[in-house]
């Protein structure tokens, strides 16, 4: 591959429709495919407590180290940004846009309010009920959001399909797929 892509591709969606595992899929089937990347899942980029007074969910600190990370991980030569995590509004593009330095194109995933939540509640165990309430409570206003902002370039169910599967619509979306 002589340079970057000229575009990081941003898997969004809301709490237990499967980004992670999409993330994981499709790393895999980039390195199967003989493809460099680097996955960046963002939500280990804002967690930090406390907060700083000036920065009150951490999007600043989260920019910041996603591109430190993005900056080191370019040092290893080009490659595909894949990062997932959540884009409500035209300003959350921006602000990844800014980080790495390169337009974000999301793909929304979405599944059945059942199928949420139960890879949520299979997610917590008893000793993180309140982490399961948290998410059980704010998962469906979260994806009307998403929904409502309309910044995806498509949206790809996730109800009764395999991360890797998943990854490979994705991939076949970005012409990245098998054979592309």
């Amino acid at each position: 591959m002589a340079d970057d892509h000229a575009y990081a591709i941003f898997l969004n969606g809301s709490y237990g429709v499967g980004k992670s595992s999409v993330l994981d899929a499709v790393g895999d089937r980039l390195a199967a495919g003989g493809r460099a990347f680097s996955l960046m899942d963002v939500d280990w980029f804002h967690r930090s407590w406390p907060v700083a007074a000036d920065d009150s969910e951490n999007t600043v600190v989260e920019a910041r180290n996603i591109a430190a990370v993005w900056a080191n991980y370019r040092t290893a030569g080009p490659r595909q940004l894949v990062l997932s995590g959540v884009v409500t509004s035209s300003a959350d593009l921006d602000r990844y846009s800014a980080a790495v330095g390169m337009p974000v194109r999301p793909i929304r995933l979405i599944a059945r309010p059942t199928t949420i939540e139960a890879r949520l509640r299979s997610r917590y165990d008893r000793h993180r009920q309140d982490h399961l309430e948290w998410h059980l409570e704010r998962f469906a206003q979260l994806a009307e959001r998403q929904a409502a902002a309309d910044l995806d370039e498509c949206v790809v169910d996730t109800d009764a399909v395999a991360p890797a599967d998943v990854a490979d619509i994705v991939l076949c979306h970005f012409q990245l797929g098998a054979g592309a």
